[in-house]
């Protein structure tokens, strides 16, 4: 059998460049998590701004609506009933259909979840794992 000849791999540069390159590396990899975290916060309160002024037009239209629809609800019951038994009536149904409105609008937030960039801290908690285990080698 022939001898194995074992060949050191080709180190020309020197721990202090590699130390700088590793530097800069992680600087520019900081630098794009940053830019990622502020594209999706920018995305995120577009959505958010956008959402919550459609919202709030559509609850003051709504309100409106409400306020006419009550009135001709009572002036309705008032044909049959006193107008003061008419107007409670209608008031507590009111009451009752804000109570449901308000429980479904809870449920929503809660889904709509945070708005921390998600993205991002999953691809700062990867880039972390691969640093340690590179680290580690």
């Amino acid at each position: 059998m022939g001898t194995v000849e074992r060949q050191a791999p080709a180190t020309d540069d020197s721990v202090g460049v590699l130390v700088s390159r590793a530097s800069q590396q992680i600087s520019e990899l900081v630098r794009e998590e940053m830019q990622l975290a502020r594209s999706e916060m920018t995305q995120k309160g577009k959505r958010f701004g956008k959402g919550g002024g459609l919202v709030g037009t559509a609850g003051i239209i709504g309100i409106l609506a409400l306020q006419a629809l009550a009135a001709t609800c009572i002036a309705a019951l008032a044909l049959v009933l006193p107008v003061w038994a008419a107007a409670l009536i209608i008031t507590a149904v009111l009451g009752i259909v804000a109570a449901v409105t308000g429980l479904a609008g809870k449920k929503q937030l809660a889904k709509a979840g945070t708005p921390a960039p998600e993205q991002t801290i999953d691809s700062v908690k990867a880039d972390l794992a691969e640093i340690k285990e590179k680290a580690h080698r």
